[in-house]
């Protein structure tokens, strides 16, 4: 039942800008929610309204699952509400040529793959994209490179971050629910557990 991240494949949206913080991809007022529900349709909301061509504006984007980005992506307030907003707006996969080391945990927390490239390389995809915004990314964890149809580029993440995801370590939910029987098996065995229990 665990959820393994292997590669993650779909459209992709560009946003070539460095130091994007996590003020600009969720802004601050929604950081009172009680749930996350909701939070995708707000992301970048100010930079959005700012910039009517800001790329989540574009409707050649929509539905892109694949983000690419520059230097120090979601640097700034360690807030979760950042990469939730991404993920529940569509985004599976980052690729950025350096993240904040908050924002990468939190993304791999999330099953959002978070990989790193060269700006030469990803200035190279990016241009790909615009050309042709219908043209399917596809990011492998298990051989470390980014493919949009002629174009291979490496991508490196840490070991560690990068087991989690295939494996599907970084699901904790998913691995109790997957031993669920193990769980019962070993409460019953419990003595405060069942000390009512006659």
């Amino acid at each position: 039942m665990t959820n393994e991240v292997k590669s993650v494949s779909g459209a992709c949206i560009p946003l070539m800008l460095d130091d994007i913080d996590t003020d600009r991809i969720i802004p601050a007022r929604y950081l009172r929610c009680v749930t996350f529900d909701g939070l995708g349709e707000h992301a970048f909301e100010d930079d959005r309204k700012q910039d009517p061509n800001h790329p989540f504006n574009h409707t050649k984007f929509s539905g892109a699952s694949v983000l690419v980005a520059g230097r120090n992506f979601g640097c700034g307030s360690s807030r979760e509400h950042a990469p939730q907003s991404l993920m529940r707006w569509g985004i599976k996969a980052v690729l950025a040529e350096s993240f904040a080391e908050i924002f990468f945990g939190n993304c791999c927390s999330l099953g959002v793959a978070a990989v790193t490239a060269s700006r030469d390389d990803l200035d190279k995809l990016a241009a790909a994209i615009e050309a042709d915004p219908t043209l399917e990314v596809v990011v492998s964890l298990e051989d470390l490179k980014a493919t949009a149809g002629d174009l291979s580029i490496p991508v490196a993440m840490p070991d560690s971050a990068r087991e989690a995801l295939i494996t599907g370590e970084w699901d904790y939910l998913g691995q109790l629910l997957s031993a669920a029987s193990a769980v019962k098996e070993h409460a019953a065995t419990v003595p405060y557990l069942n000390a009512f229990s006659t």
